[in-house]
């Protein structure tokens, strides 16, 4: 006679256990996300401010840094459309008009002395944050008042030129970036994204020009977002 048979066996593994796999799973779901969300971003010496991320349906992006640009003077968006990538001077600064200025194609990257770098981690990141070859150790973290699980990104000795920055990267189940704490700062999400748009809108007019950096002028160098 054959031995009875468990009726309730207990289950196994059903998904990886190292913490590079689970933050790999965690993340793969963050890239079919579109939605919108909001994040406070805390640097030291400077105001909190909210940080807004929209990731459209049709895989556009926009990301609303304050204070992104002139030294913390000037606030900013970094946008990614079908006809390019652009950073927008959003005119809360006086002297600065409001505008957008195309700085590459599709998909492309802002110069670094224009860049916020905050948009990273709700785009180009991602993929290499799947990626087993990439020059990344990855272990689990904590960090104090967030939610999901945290995951420490350091890169190694073998990248000459960092993929991501390092630093701790917390995500819910269902792939939500709810905070992270980066060189840059730490965000903190605020509350439940909200259902994406079919497209991104720029938030100022295309014009000519050049992109704003991210320090303050020089006093005999007068900044411009551009001229229309």
């Amino acid at each position: 006679m054959p031995p009875p048979v468990d009726p309730s066996p207990s289950a196994g593994p059903t998904g990886p256990t190292d913490p590079w796999g689970q933050l790999a799973a965690r993340v793969a779901t963050a890239q079919d996300k579109r939605y919108v969300a909001r994040y406070t971003l805390t640097t030291r010496g400077r105001p909190v401010r909210t940080v807004t991320v929209t990731v459209a349906a049709d895989g556009s992006w926009l990301v609303t840094v304050p204070g992104g640009a002139l030294g913390g003077t000037a606030d900013v968006a970094v946008a990614d459309t079908p006809a390019g990538l652009y950073q927008c001077a959003l005119g809360t600064t006086p002297g600065i008009a409001p505008g957008c200025v195309r700085v590459a194609d599709p998909t492309g990257t802002l110069p670094a002395k224009n860049d916020p770098r905050v948009q990273y981690l709700f785009t180009s990141w991602l993929p290499i944050l799947t990626d087993r070859d990439q020059a990344i150790a990855v272990n689990n973290a904590t960090l104090k008042g967030a939610a999901g699980q945290c995951f420490s990104v350091e890169p190694n000795s073998a990248a000459l030129t960092p993929p991501v920055d390092a630093g701790i990267y917390c995500y819910d189940a269902d792939g939500t970036l709810t905070a992270a704490a980066l060189a840059l700062g730490t965000l903190t999400l605020t509350g439940a994204p909200a259902p994406a748009p079919p497209a991104i809108t720029l938030p100022a007019p295309v014009v000519a020009g050049a992109p704003l950096p991210t320090t303050s002028p020089s006093p005999t160098t007068p900044a411009s977002a551009g001229t229309q």
